[in-house]
């Protein structure tokens, strides 16, 4: 298995190709989580793994909670689905516990100020409520609790979502609300902690692979011990190949739909083809012939990925009757591959409902 094998197939798992997926919700449940602090961005990695998606789907998804934001895995957002939210919740949040105490400490939050501020918020979101930051930190400070600054205060809200108390709710124009979890998601049957490990590596290396134990670490946020645990527990389900010291796990395929070479790709920030991974270098061939880093912070954000490999960088600019894509290739295209990125862009501008200016 090459490189180029390992990137392409992974366009397949990722539901990059040939997707059959037609809601937002069965996208982000088949990815298990899909990370999320760029919330224009993440939606566009939902559209294009979703048949005949646009932006308007996608956000009505995240308002009726078909789809939610919260802290899991690691510490930042991710969208998640009402049906794995708690579970993976329960088994990832005392690692994100861990590497926030440094700034549980610095800014305050100790067992007695977190009970209270817990307390404070469900109080205020409790019968429905919706509430944005803004009104949390009003509540939170009638209640006693001092929300001065905004360290301290995103990691009352983080420690919040991660001890299951509040999840996200609908957006308020373009401002972000919260809402209480046991009101916004009904409650499910609990996981033991070794079936919630047994669930989130068959969620990872179906929809990721050929990957590695580094790789799983990486996205999950789980130590080795537990890594190396939950791939015991399912290895019979994967297959698995070593590539030099690396051993590579994977589901096996159903055999593709024709597919039309070359594809072309304008990802978005953080997108789980690149984000999900510690080792990104099976994407990286036309970066290092480049004589360029593919851990380079700027192949983090917008990349253009061309038959699996990252080719350049995008950006975007809206304006009311059209969106600009600016492109900053790092290779020359063919005029296959120019017509590819073109339609690409093309996909990009009917997910937002606008015409595209391609420069």
């Amino acid at each position: 298995m090459k490189n180029f094998d390992i990137a392409h197939q992974r366009l397949l798992n990722q539901k990059l190709v040939n997707t059959t997926f037609t809601r937002p919700e069965d996208v982000v449940g088949w990815l298990g989580a899909v990370q999320a602090q760029d919330y224009a961005g993440a939606k566009w990695a939902i559209g294009q793994r979703t048949k005949d998606a646009t932006d308007a789907a996608i956000e009505q998804a995240f308002t009726n909670g078909s789809i939610l934001r919260s802290h899991l895995l690691r510490p930042t957002w991710h969208f998640v689905t009402p049906a794995d939210i708690r579970w993976i919740i329960q088994l990832t949040a005392p690692r994100v516990h861990a590497a926030n105490a440094y700034y549980y400490r610095k800014t305050g939050l100790d067992a007695s100020t977190v009970k209270r501020s817990n307390s404070a918020m469900a109080k205020a979101l409790r019968g429905g409520n919706q509430l944005t930051r803004t009104e949390i930190a009003s509540a939170l400070e009638k209640a006693g609790i001092t929300t001065d600054g905004e360290l301290r205060m995103s990691y009352i809200m983080m420690r919040a979502e991660l001890d299951g108390i509040i999840c996200s709710g609908p957006r308020r124009g373009k401002q972000f609300t919260y809402a209480l979890l046991e009101e916004r998601v009904p409650q499910v049957k609990a996981l033991k902690r070794d079936e919630a490990l047994a669930g989130l590596v068959t969620r990872y290396f179906p929809s990721r692979g050929p990957a590695t134990l580094q790789d799983l670490i990486w996205w999950s946020g789980l130590t080795m011990t537990d890594a190396k645990r939950g791939i015991e527990m399912v290895k019979s389900r994967f297959l698995h190949e070593v590539i030099g010291d690396q051993t590579y796990w994977f589901a096996e395929s159903a055999s593709p739909a024709k597919e039309v070479f070359p594809t072309a790709y304008l990802l978005p920030n953080y997108d789980e083809y690149f984000i999900g991974f510690k080792d990104r270098s099976a994407i990286g061939e036309v970066v290092r012939r480049s004589n360029l880093d593919e851990n380079d912070p700027a192949f983090i954000a917008y990349v253009v990925i061309i038959d699996g490999q990252i080719v350049g960088g995008w950006k975007r600019t809206l304006k009311k009757d059209a969106v600009i894509v600016e492109l900053n290739l790092i290779t020359n295209l063919t005029k296959a591959e120019q017509q590819a990125v073109a339609d690409a862009a093309g996909r990009y501008g009917a997910f937002l409902g606008l015409p595209v200016e391609l420069t």
